[in-house]
């Protein structure tokens, strides 16, 4: 996705691009927010607030996973990774890093970010919807509660062991530190995670055959999305691998030989 989508923002030195994708995934966050979640937090209210409310919950949304992503990327441009930019798309978001985590510590720190900083944000958001409740702003309170849930959702769906999800890489972290190798880490973390995403495809489907389709499509999507990525990113690092290989024998056969003497 890198170089695609819209130009938000800069966050202190990280550009944020908006993939169109994000867009269908906001209309659909705005509809359930509209007639499902905020008519029965609180009932009696017009169609009109309640959709300004759904629209300012796509929009809390929106910035707490450019929170959650900005997590990862400050972490790692601490340790020297470049970063590409945060792009926004319609399973949410990603920091596009220019090359891999140089060790198992910096990949572990980088994959912890995002969720630590996801629950951090639905403390904060939980402990101002209660202050605006209390104040008698419920409307507001409503949508700062509806960003508590979100985000704790959020960290802790990343939280499974996946990858290329947060867990996954988590996983992949813990691999490396006990094989010293990226490569065969990435290959058993690229399975379980492309394992969940069959897992997710399949539960789709139930779901759908039962008759719950909106849920059920999602789930499938999204294992869709899951089981794609692991592979890709297990592709990736072979690639990176066969390039360093390679520049290390053009390297070796640019010596000179060392001339012998009589």
């Amino acid at each position: 996705m890198s170089g695609r989508g819209i130009k938000l923002f800069n966050l202190l030195g990280f550009e944020v691009r908006l993939h169109p994708s994000w867009l269908i995934l906001a209309v659909l966050i705005v509809w359930s927010l509209a007639t499902g979640f905020f008519p029965l937090e609180l009932p009696g209210y017009s169609r009109a607030a309640y959709i300004w409310m759904g629209i300012a919950g796509a929009f809390g949304l929106l910035f707490s996973i450019v929170i959650h992503e900005f997590a990862h990327s400050a972490v790692a441009w601490h340790y020297g990774i470049p970063m590409r930019g945060i792009v926004l798309f319609i399973f949410g978001g990603v920091a596009e890093m220019a090359d891999e985590p140089p060790t198992a510590k910096t990949e572990f720190l980088m994959a912890i970010a995002g969720p630590l900083t996801s629950f951090l944000v639905a403390l904060c958001s939980f402990g101002v919807a209660i202050g605006l409740r209390s104040a008698g702003q419920a409307e507001i309170g409503a949508i700062f509660g509806y960003l508590a849930a979100t985000n704790l959702l959020l960290g802790l769906f990343n939280l499974i062991p996946a990858f290329p999800l947060d867990g996954g890489r988590v996983l992949r972290a813990a691999i490396w530190s006990r094989k010293g190798d990226i490569v065969p880490s990435t290959r058993i973390a690229s399975r379980i995670g492309s394992g969940f995403g069959v897992l997710l495809m399949l539960l789709g489907v139930v779901s759908v055959l039962r008759g719950n389709v909106v849920s059920g499509l999602w789930s499938f999507l999204i294992g869709m999305f899951v089981r794609g990525a692991s592979k890709m990113s297990y592709e990736q690092v072979l690639r990176r691998r066969s390039l360093e290989v390679a520049r290390l024998r053009a390297l070796l056969e640019d010596q000179p030989e060392p001339s012998v003497r009589s």
